[in-house]
């Protein structure tokens, strides 16, 4: 019997194999040997085959830690200016939210002068005093009355200005290498920019806020498109820009603030504005950036508060209106003919910076260029911390985004070339085994 038949026959042999297997010759022992060959190498191909599927198997995508999110593939291709105006716009939002009944109570101490009388009582006294009374007549509403302006102004006004200013330091940058001439220079042209661009927002918001519900102002807006409609209707768009000299003589509180804010963050903690690294070593200062926005804030309050009061009592007061009839049909004045007469023919009482300085110096004194400071330093001081240790966190999230992006599009990049390599390895043995076949 050939050597084929033979192990045809040992195969397909039952218990007696070992005996089977000695009457023809082939020793029990080597017989054992072989098959357990056999069979290890079944088990060996066997597990190999599993670990290849295993590897080339992709994960789940929702647990793998190294696959790359939405916010790190904008952040790689975001540009700088991106991110200070999304970083701007989230402070700007976050301040607003948070500190808008102490804006309201501030708006109210600083245009109560224009409508009373010399030698009347003033309605409102002091944070608690006006808290109380806004929160008597008019509620929760009323101190949240300008919300909707203040989102829509803080929103642009924010994302704008730091948008400007870090890019007019890079062009500063160029002429100049004094930090402090470079970030003051940033500071003025930025608030110019955001200034001009979002005054209408603010006078807006101005007029929504001095109102109270008994309707003792010479205007009463429903909403802040109600009070645009009115506005351009009865007023005119010069309305819009009221209180816009001053609030760009305002600029020199820019000017003082943020100078000095990089001045103290870079003492604090090393790094300027926005300056933190995006990377694990590296983390922003959260106690230097806090006091370095308190103190610049402060110090630009203390100097610059007299102009945001001329200013507020421009923006408060109402342009001569025309045509009666059609105002009374709007609901902006009462029907009484006399009244509407003595509206309709009065002058406005402030008339330009130098103007209201002198109206209210002569009328109220110096300390009316001051009302309501006290109130306006527990609204700013906050307002300002809010700001800028959001923006200082977005900014550093958005960094770290963009670093970890790359990072892990650099590790998809290396995987894909691995597997690239290794599916040339199996399809080598392949076609050995089909040319050995």
């Amino acid at each position: 019997m050939s050597n084929l038949e033979t192990q045809h026959h040992i195969s397909h042999s039952g218990p007696d194999s070992a005996s089977s297997a000695a009457e023809y010759g082939v020793p029990p022992t080597t017989l054992a040997d072989s098959v357990t060959e056999e069979l290890e190498e079944t088990e060996t191909a066997g597990h190999d085959i599993t670990e290849e599927k295993t590897d080339i198997a992709p994960a789940d995508p929702m647990q793998d830690p190294s696959r790359i999110t939405g916010l790190e593939r904008w952040a790689v291709q975001a540009s700088d200016s991106q991110f200070n105006a999304l970083a701007g716009a989230v402070g700007g939002l976050m301040s607003g939210v948070i500190t808008c009944p102490l804006d309201v109570i501030k708006t109210k101490l600083q245009a109560q002068g224009a409508g009373h009388h010399v030698g009347q009582p003033r309605m409102y006294n002091g944070l608690v005093g006006t808290a109380k009374v806004i929160w008597k007549h008019e509620g929760i509403r009323g101190m949240y009355r300008g919300l909707g302006p203040i989102i829509m102004g803080y929103l642009p006004t924010w994302a704008v200005w730091f948008t400007v200013y870090n890019k007019s330091k890079i062009w500063l940058g160029e002429y100049s290498d004094k930090p402090v001439a470079v970030n003051f220079g940033a500071s003025i042209i930025a608030g110019a920019s955001s200034t001009i661009a979002t005054n209408p927002i603010w006078v807006i918001k101005t007029r929504l806020m001095s109102q109270s519900a008994s309707h003792d102002t010479p205007w009463h807006y429903k909403s802040t498109f109600d009070a645009a409609r009115k506005m351009y209707t009865t007023e005119g768009i010069l309305a819009f820009y009221s209180g816009l000299t001053p609030a760009l003589l305002g600029l020199t509180h820019v000017a003082v603030q943020f100078p000095a804010y990089e001045f103290l963050k870079t003492k604090f903690t090393g790094q300027g504005m926005g300056g933190a690294a995006g990377d694990q070593n590296t983390k922003p200062s959260f106690m230097g950036t806090f006091a370095a926005s308190v103190l610049s804030k402060i110090l630009a309050s203390s100097a610059t508060y007299p102009h945001e009061v001329i200013r507020t009592r421009l923006q408060t007061q109402r342009k001569p209106m025309l045509e009666q009839e059609h105002l009374q049909g709007l609901g902006v004045v009462s029907k009484n003919g006399a009244e509407s007469k003595q509206l309709a023919t009065s002058l406005p009482k402030y008339r330009g910076v130098v103007g209201t300085f002198k109206t209210m110096l002569k009328e109220e004194g110096w300390r009316a260029f001051y009302a309501g400071m006290g109130t306006n330093m527990m609204r700013a001081v906050p307002a300002a911390t809010v700001t800028m240790l959001t923006y200082e966190y977005v900014m550093n999230h958005l960094k770290q985004a963009r670093q970890h992006g790359k990072e892990k599009l650099a590790k998809v990049a290396e995987v894909a070339a691995v597997k690239a390599e290794s599916g040339e390895r199996l399809e080598r043995p392949e076609i050995s085994s089909s040319t050995s076949s």
